[in-house]
């Protein structure tokens, strides 16, 4: 199904890019399923991917808190010739080259329980891997461990942490991250210069977690890949729950699970929904609706506050990021008429071109559950994802800028993807 962006669209508003007005094209999926072997390891989990334009390759880190496998990360291959949009796609295409163990700053595995990997980028320039950690707060058992943004060689060698303020740690009762809703995401600005991070939804002190009829105030936070120093922050307001559980009261979540920096200030976000039970599009390995709802977004902090000096956003007016919907997944068929049934969509990457044209590529996070599976989604750029600067020439009736032209500039200074 071929959703394109149209001038015609665009001319309505010169402040936001109309819902219905999309950049992308579904060119297909390929599933893994659930309990698949490589290497003597459980392939799931992936909740980042990344690509490398130098070698066509990607990598992956799995979420695995080291209780499956010892915590890792993958290398592949995607064939996306041979992804298909049907709703029994195969893994035809999937090739798994290598796995790594992510190692301890003293050099070995991570301990059960020790680390939730969830984000996870390649900067070619400087030959590392940055990851983040979501940390633990889960106040049951009782684990209590503050999230992390670190460095490591492609070897899984520890090399550094990034300098996470303490107003996103676990010290505090009432103030800090959220269980399973800190930094699942990561992104490398196309300079080079800056990684960013995010929580899922909002830390404690500064708003209620995402619901079915309200959402929550996110925290982008970035570093100085040199100094590994902290620097500015902003408000992502993640959208409502899109489903309702089923029945009600089920659990329901929404958050930002991962993004892609595309310079300027901008970006491109997966809002992750799920409720329990709700009757979505397409079904799952075991006959019934995900509850997934994804969704894309262009994000800019373009007049958005600079909130790193607010310890809590509690009775603060401040300026969020703006932000746009690129494209609903819900709204993806087969080629059959079938809906695209989504699983839990966690990462995202620019990809090759494929028939002269940039991809994006997205990972699903299976949970090593037998109910859910690993999903690969690819999508074409079909038209350029608009720069601020493009505005006044769309709004003139002049064409669309190339797509070829915005990703070979997006590659030049990226100088980041897998190995």
């Amino acid at each position: 199904m071929k959703l394109h962006l149209s001038i015609a669209v665009l001319a309505v508003s010169t402040l936001a890019l109309p819902s219905q007005a999309q950049t992308l094209t579904y060119i297909g999926q390929q599933h893994v399923a659930t309990g698949t072997l490589f290497a003597g390891t459980t392939v799931g989990g992936l909740s980042s991917i990344d690509w490398n334009a130098r070698t066509n390759s990607y990598l992956a880190i799995s979420d695995d808190r080291s209780t499956v496998n010892p915590a890792r990360f993958y290398s592949l291959t995607l064939d996306l010739a041979q992804f298909r949009r049907s709703a029994a796609p195969g893994s035809a295409g999937i090739g798994f080259t290598g796995v790594t163990t992510i190692l301890t700053p003293a050099g070995s595995p991570y301990a059960a329980n020790a680390v939730d990997p969830e984000g996870l980028r390649f900067d070619a320039q400087r030959g590392l891997i940055y990851w983040s950690n979501e940390g633990d707060r889960n106040l049951a058992v009782p684990r209590i461990q503050d999230p992390t943004v670190q460095a490591m060689r492609l070897d899984g060698t520890h090399v550094r942490d990034f300098a996470v303020p303490s107003l996103f740690g676990t010290s505090l009762p009432n103030a800090g991250i959220r269980q399973n809703l800190a930094f699942e995401s990561l992104a490398i600005t196309p300079d080079g210069k800056t990684l960013w991070t995010a929580t899922e939804n909002a830390l404690v002190q500064d708003g209620a977690a995402a619901s079915t009829t309200a959402g929550s105030p996110s925290r982008l936070l970035s570093f100085n890949l040199e100094t590994g120093a902290p620097g500015a922050q902003h408000v992502y307001n993640v959208g409502p729950v899109g489903s309702a559980p089923n029945p009600a009261g089920g659990f329901a979540t929404n958050g930002l699970t991962d993004f892609l920096a595309l310079g300027d200030g901008r970006f491109v976000t997966i809002e992750r929904a799920f409720a329990a039970g709700a009757q979505t599009p397409g079904v799952g390995p075991n006959g019934l609706p995900t509850g997934n709802t994804i969704r894309l977004y262009l994000a800019d902090v373009a007049g958005a506050t600079d909130v790193s000096a607010l310890a809590s956003l509690a009775g603060q007016t401040v300026s969020p990021m703006s932000k746009t919907l690129l494209l609903d997944l819900s709204d993806l068929r087969n080629d059959d008429g079938s809906a695209l049934a989504l699983d839990n969509i966690e990462g995202i990457t620019l990809g090759p071109e494929f028939e002269g044209k940039p991809t994006l590529l997205l990972v699903s996070d299976n949970n090593f559950s037998g109910a859910q599976f690993t999903q690969f989604v690819a999508l074409q750029i079909s038209a350029p994802i608009p720069e601020p600067a493009a505005w006044a020439l769309m709004l003139t009736g002049l064409p669309l800028l190339g797509a070829s032209v915005w990703v070979r500039r997006w590659r030049a200074t990226a100088g980041h993807g897998a190995a």
